[in-house]
Parts: C-alpha cells; sequence; structure tokens
C-alpha cells in the first residue's frame, strides 16, 4: 500500500501548498474556460491534487486510504508486476475523463471552478464494488449497506444532483470517475463482471 500513502502525501502536501498561495490554487484548478480556450490542459489533472478545505481533503483522503489501498493490493494479485502501473494511470486518468465533461459543459462560463480528487476516487470505489459487490460499505458511519446497492444509489445520486446543479459540488465528476472506473476494470479483466452477477444473483 506505498503507493496509496505516497497519492495521500503528495495530495495532501500540494493541497496544503495551495492554500497557502492562492495563485498556485488558481494555476492548478480546473477553470473550463482558461482549460478549453486558452488550451491549459493540465488542469484537467492537476485539479485533482488542490482541495476547498481541509474538510474537502479529509474525506477524499480518507476514501483514498481505504479503497486505494484494497484496488492497489487487488491489482498486485490480479497483474503482478504490472499492477501498480495499471492502478496509477486507473486513478490518474480518472481524474482527467471525470473532468472533460465539467469542461465542455462549463467552457463559456470564466467564473466557473472545480477542484478536489473525487473523479479519482469515485473510481477506485466502484472499481472495488466490481471486485467485491457484497462488502458492507458504510455511509456516514451509520447507513451500512452492500457495496454493489450503495454504488447504484451513489451514481443515481449524482445523475440527479448534477442535472439540479444547486450545489457547490461537481456532481458530474464524481458520476464520470465511477463510470470511468467500472470501464477500466472491465476492459482489463473482463471476467470480473461474471464473478460481480455470480456474487450478487447467486449469493
Amino acid at each position: 500500500m506505498q503507493v496509496t500513502y505516497g497519492l495521500m502525501v503528495v495530495i495532501g502536501l500540494v493541497s496544503y501548498l495551495a492554500w497557502k498561495r492562492s495563485e498556485l490554487q488558481s494555476r492548478l484548478l480546473l477553470n473550463p474556460y482558461e482549460t478549453y480556450y486558452q488550451k491549459q490542459y493540465w488542469r484537467l489533472l492537476t485539479s485533482g491534487f488542490v482541495h476547498n478545505g481541509p474538510l474537502h481533503l479529509f474525506l477524499n483522503l480518507f476514501t483514498l486510504y481505504f479503497f486505494g489501498a484494497a484496488i492497489e493490493q487487488i491489482f498486485t494479485i490480479f497483474f503482478q508486476e504490472q499492477g501498480i502501473l495499471l492502478y496509477l494511470v486507473l486513478f490518474f486518468t480518472a481524474i482527467i475523463v471525470a473532468n472533460v465533461p465539467t469542461m465542455l459543459k462549463h467552457k463559456n462560463n470564466p467564473r466557473y471552478n472545480s477542484l478536489g480528487a473525487s473523479g479519482g476516487v469515485s473510481a477506485l470505489v466502484l472499481a472495488f464494488i466490481l471486485f467485491d459487490p457484497l462488502r458492507q460499505l458504510c455511509l456516514y458511519l451509520f447507513i451500512c449497506l452492500p457495496g454493489y446497492i450503495l454504488g447504484a444509489i451513489f451514481i443515481a445520486y449524482s445523475i440527479i444532483m448534477g442535472r439540479r446543479g444547486r450545489d457547490n459540488i461537481n456532481h458530474d465528476a464524481h458520476l464520470w470517475g465511477a463510470v470511468f472506473g467500472v470501464i477500466f476494470v472491465l476492459l482489463l479483466r473482463p471476467s470480473t463482471v461474471i464473478a460481480f452477477l455470480d456474487q450478487v444473483f447467486l449469493k
């Protein structure tokens, strides 16, 4: 799990430095207008390393700690020496892919900004659910459901809230990160879907 811990340290350090230097945060966060029209495409990735505040950072790192470590271990088992590389590709690519719809949706709004590793973290959560759908996952520490049910609720919630757009949360990034996590695993190991269905329907 050393790679996961390394990711946590880097994300935490960059977020902290960005809080201290507002110009750094402005340079790294996702501003769809500047990303699209000024071709500052690095923002699609670097926005995953900055956060809005300590609580935002804590929630993403807390989730990364559990699900990132689990996926790192699972990938190492299934893909051996390529596992760590594939794990990093999943996480970083998920951040980028999750941000692309936001860039296209808000590219004409210079005042819109988005930041956080939620797209990558969502990909890890849904990837984990594919491998272990019956594992009890807890929301807010007291609502515990099998992973496949919680994953379905999460996706439905992200779609609904993304359409409403009434809060400051980038639900589109959550949704597309989650979808990418599922697609990534199925492309790497198609037999995962058979194991998933067997566990869910033949439990």
